[in-house]
């Protein structure tokens, strides 16, 4: 894992090593790997049914934990504050407020870009035809999700700051709920839950990610657990690479296998699939450019409490596990 300091850590010449001896030497004796997931989690949802990762690690003692969260925001509470070890997919927003908070993460992997999976959606008989037309309007968006980056970038490429909109904070379930019932006048989500409101309510996309947010997810540990098993983070990186290809390569099946998980109907998650990209690739440190504009974007709009570098992270390399 390439070493660089934490936000929030001091003094900073401890070196990260010494910092983490304590937890890494916690999570050595500790045989149960802890994983957290959302609903968006596609990639260790399928994992998770079939028991891959039990039958990889089992030989070795160690044992899975699963844990499933609302949102991305709340996985990575609990990834900083030591309640999981390792997190599914998150927006790429989600470690940027995470890193702001001071949390001692490590990126393990990341998927590559699906713009469309998210997007603004109002009724089909709202009269709302473009995101300028927002302006007074009040929007149900989740806090730090990619759909808050997504609202954001949208507003500014409209010519409005975000402070010309009424923002709901609220979690899927609640904005969607929200929205069906009239009380928002658009809702920004991501799939799955963009393609079932599409499948089973009249609504209208007014404006996706597509030139405006590349919306890359991000997998992650707690930086002392990246450092003390990354020979699991290896077994986790090449399933997820596997689930991927899988997901890609047989989309009916995939959509077939995951409904009953997810209680959707298929054609919805084949919806919400065809969108994902689900291409697993290690993280670059000199390729976190938009991190930093999210960031920036987030600081600028008061969300944020102090400035975040995006680069002063831990990054986890495929072959060193």
């Amino acid at each position: 894992m390439r070493r660089r300091h934490f936000l929030g850590l001091a003094p900073a010449a401890l070196g990260l090593g010494a910092l983490l001896q304590p937890n890494a030497q916690a999570q050595n004796d500790n045989k149960t790997i802890r994983i957290g997931y959302q609903k968006s989690s596609t990639l260790l949802t399928i994992i998770k049914a079939n028991g891959t990762l039990e039958k990889r690690l089992g030989p070795s003692g160690a044992k899975i934990s699963w844990h499933e969260f609302t949102s991305g925001l709340p996985l990575l509470e609990a990834l900083n504050v030591g309640g999981i070890d390792l997190s599914a997919d998150v927006a790429d927003t989600v470690p940027v407020f995470a890193q702001a908070a001071g949390a001692k993460l490590a990126y393990v992997a990341q998927e590559s870009p699906s713009p469309s999976a998210q997007a603004i959606v109002v009724r089909a008989d709202s009269p709302l035809r473009q995101v300028s037309e927002l302006k007074g309007k009040k929007i149900a968006v989740t806090k730090a999700a990619g759909v808050h980056y997504l609202l954001i970038a949208s507003l500014e490429k409209a010519g409005l700051k975000f402070s010309d909109v009424d923002a709901a904070y609220l979690s899927p379930a609640d904005g969607r709920a929200a929205f069906e019932r009239g009380s928002v006048d658009a809702w920004v989500t991501w799939d799955p839950f963009l393609a079932g409101v599409q499948r089973q309510s009249q609504v209208r996309i007014l404006a996706d990610g597509r030139g405006v947010a590349d919306y890359q997810r991000y997998y992650l540990a707690s930086a002392s657990f990246a450092q003390a098993r990354p020979d699991v983070l290896q077994v986790v990186f090449d399933e997820l690479k596997k689930a991927g290809i899988q997901a890609k390569q047989q989309p009916d099946q995939t959509a077939a296998f995951l409904a009953p998980l997810w209680g959707l109907d298929a054609q919805t998650i084949a919806l919400a699939n065809s969108r994902r990209s689900y291409e697993v690739r290690a993280v670059r440190l000199d390729a976190l450019g938009e991190q930093q504009r999210i960031a920036d974007t987030f600081f600028a709009a008061g969300l944020l409490p102090r400035k975040v570098n995006t680069s002063d992270v831990a990054i986890w390399t495929p072959g060193q596990g």
